[in-house]
């Protein structure tokens, strides 16, 4: 291998003593100890050149490098003597033909998409857009100004990290406990993490949090975007930003904006040590990821990267190749069935899961990854590298099943290895607790693990993902404080936003000072927590809702990096928090509600009796027929945990005390007599949301007696029997 350059000077990093043709793999730029390898996937590209910045504030490159070596159709070059901090970019030239799906522009400085770092965050300037700003052939003119001194650089990073030998903890489903959060939204106003912390990947492994997250129990923090992301100029011209992150740019690169260390590569092993950090801990971290579409919008959008580089091998483009498919009402969809877009989605997935040591990852409106041509199919090419790669198929995958095309509607029709966010088992309980027409049926389906949707498909009951509330939509105080959405602050007139929350205000919009409101709105919260906890599949928790946090109305913040978002601790239901804490850890200690399989819902003859058995308040049990036509309103569900069809690691059999769970949706109170002493012969209450406490020796009740359940209840029974 011979020098193409030599001793190159006045470089931030010192001497180069030469320039070699590198290798194609692995792509993106790759420290050795002794320089950095370069590559770059461009199938159309006529000409690639890697530039050098000295430094933050430089204005355009000292250094340009002519990639001449490329075998299939990546572009590649190794420079000696670089190191980590190394900032870079490209110019990538080619024919300006957007008719024909074609945009290069060597004016336009980009991204690397196989950053593992970069710098800062775009200045929106006209230059970034590949064509002229105001023309009135819009995107069909052409744009010479140079983007370089406004766009951050990508940064080479030291790929070197000392894990101290801590294992993932691999947690199984069923004993999972989720919990959704965003990393500022989640620290900014913690009064327990330093100051200067707050809002970062350092604030978030503070041990404070940490010691929170354990007492709070839950197993799994669900983090919103962190690949690095772009805020839309139209967003920031507006006073407003991206905050939620699903605006992806860099799906290697944690987002510099969590850092509270540095721009310069240093963000990456603060995510790195947060994982640690929660490893050690015992808890899992899976990322919410937008594999979907890029920050590149549609034809007016910007070119920064993906654009520049090979459009048309990267994006969908409609039969006018000038114009983008859009199914993820962001501009672009990213299209999943080209080798070079798969290739870069599973490199990334594995980046995460090995160098980065997450333990899964939640995909953005799934269904367009799946999309062959226009429908939704569940043998794509996507699905099946999945299915074959020995790192990604093992760790935790969890869909958003839909997205905003035909047909994108895809609950339970994911294959095999993949969870869901299980969009019918929200709604049927808000319904349930609102008060509407909700069948038995449905719910009968959906407190059981959504057999319906995933019972076919030889998966279980921890394909479901139950979840209240999540990050877009209410809170779950709002949900029932506000019938209606109050967006006004996000200055789109309040159209943004779902119109259809199957909310209930509890007959006041908003706060008041209405004692028996805010009395039924709490035991609503409750309700809502002890179903989903009680439910068999894999519980979500939205973060803030155990302190009964509010966004005021507003069901669609991702624009409000303020005090709409933030979550204020400081002013938290401590209450609601502690009922949280002990309906979450009574959950784990009953593996009754966490099953592994189905209920067999027949007589079974070592116990001579059913693993589950629905009756009406009179203690009749609900005949067959009558899930057909009768709505859930008050009922009665008895839990046999004497056989769960579970065994151990070691291979014993796990068993479980019974349970008696009585709901009461109407607006009356209600008495509910208890079954025959064949299904158990005390029972303890430990559970009734009108009270705000978890008492483990309740009251005490026989077979026979009544039980008197307030309106809009749930009263939790125990019959510890089997476990003794």
């Amino acid at each position: 291998m011979t020098s193409e350059k030599t001793a190159i000077s006045g470089l931030a990093s010192g001497v180069i003593s030469g320039i070699y043709p590198g290798k194609a793999f692995p792509l993106g730029a790759k420290y050795d100890g002794n320089g950095v390898n370069f590559s770059i996937y461009s199938e159309h590209a006529e000409e690639v050149e890697l530039c050098l910045f000295e430094s933050l504030d430089s204005q355009t490159e000292y250094l340009k490098i002519k990639m001449k070596e490329r075998e299939h159709h990546v572009w590649h070059v190794y420079v000696a003597d670089l190191k980590p901090g190394q900032l870079y970019g490209y110019r990538v030239n080619g024919p300006y033909d957007p008719p024909n799906g074609q945009r290069f522009n060597p004016n336009k400085l980009l991204f690397d998409p196989y950053a593992k770092a970069i710098s800062g965050t775009i200045d929106w300037h006209d230059s970034v857009f590949g064509y002229r700003i105001g023309d009135a052939a819009e995107d069909l003119s052409y744009n010479s100004i140079d983007s370089a001194p406004f766009l951050p650089r990508s940064v080479v990073i030291d790929p070197q990290f000392d894990w101290e030998d801590v294992p993932k903890p691999n947690i199984p489903y069923d004993q999972s406990v989720i919990y959704e959060l965003h990393v500022k939204e989640f620290t900014k106003l913690n009064p327990d993490v330093p100051e200067e912390l707050r809002g970062t990947y350092a604030g978030l492994a503070h041990p404070a949090v940490i010691d929170y997250l354990k007492q709070l129990g839950i197993t799994a923090i669900e983090i919103m975007p962190v690949h690095h992301f772009v805020a839309d100029r139209h967003l920031v011209d507006a006073g407003l930003t991206n905050f939620w992150g699903y605006n992806t740019i860099g799906f290697f690169a944690p987002d510099v904006r969590y850092s509270s260390s540095g721009v310069k590569g240093e963000q990456v092993n603060e995510f790195r040590n947060m994982v640690k950090e929660m490893h050690k801990a015992g808890i899992e971290v899976i990322l919410d990821v937008v594999y979907n579409h890029t920050a590149e919008g549609n034809h007016m959008g910007p070119t920064v990267s993906f654009k520049g580089i090979d459009n048309e091998a990267y994006y969908r483009l409609t039969e006018n190749r000038r114009y983008y498919m859009d199914y993820t009402g962001t501009g672009n969809t990213l299209n999943a069935n080209l080798p070079g877009v798969l290739r870069l989605i599973m490199d990334s997935l594995r980046y995460w899961a090995i160098d980065m040591q997450v333990d899964g990852f939640r995909f953005d409106l799934a269904a367009t990854l799946a999309r062959e041509l226009h429908d939704v199919n569940r043998l794509s090419a996507f699905f099946d590298i999945i299915y074959q790669d020995p790192v990604i198929s093992q760790v935790k995958l969890i869909a958003e099943p839909w997205d905003i095309g035909e047909g994108g509607y895809q609950v339970g029709k994911f294959p095999p290895g993949w969870a869901e966010w299980n969009g019918k088992y929200r709604d049927c309980m808000r319904d349930y607790w609102r008060g509407a027409d909700s069948g038995l049926v449905e719910f009968a389906e959906r407190f059981t693990g959504s057999a319906d949707l995933y019972k076919n498909d030889y998966r279980f009951p921890t394909a479901s993902i139950n979840f209240i509330t999540a990050h877009d939509g209410f809170t779950l105080h709002d949900l029932v404080s506000y019938n209606d959405k109050h967006n006004e602050a996000n200055k789109e007139d309040n159209r943004d936003g779902d119109n259809h929350n199957r909310s209930w205000n509890c007959g006041a919009e908003g706060p008041t000072d209405d004692k028996g409101i805010n009395e039924l709105r709490a035991r609503q919260k409750r309700n809502l927590l002890t179903t989903l906890m009680l439910s068999q599949g894999v519980p979500m928790l939205l973060s803030g809702d155990e302190i009964g946090r509010t966004k005021h109305g507003n069901n669609n913040t991702y624009c409000q990096d303020n005090e709409i978002s933030w979550i204020d601790w400081q002013n938290g239901d401590t209450g609601m928090l502690q009922f949280t804490r002990e309906l979450i850890h009574w959950r784990r200690n009953h593996p009754v509600f966490c099953r592994r399989r189905w209920f067999r819902g027949h007589l079974i003859k070592e116990i001579n009796l059913k693993d589950i058995e629905w009756f009406l308040p009179g203690g009749n049990e609900i005949k067959d027929e009558a899930y057909k036509s009768d709505i859930a309103r008050a009922l009665g569900i008895y839990l046999n945990g004497a056989d769960l069809d579970m065994t151990s690691a070691k291979g014993e059999k796990i068993k479980d005390d019974n349970f008696y769970v009585i709901f009461n949706g109407t607006s009356e109170t209600i008495q509910y007599k208890l079954p025959s002493a064949k299904f158990g012969d005390s029972w303890i209450e430990v559970i009734n949301t009108t009270r705000n406490v978890i008492t483990p020796d309740g009251p005490r009740y026989g077979p026979g007696d009544f039980i008197t359940a307030d309106a809009r209840s749930i009263v939790l029974l125990h019959n510890p029997v089997n476990n003794e």
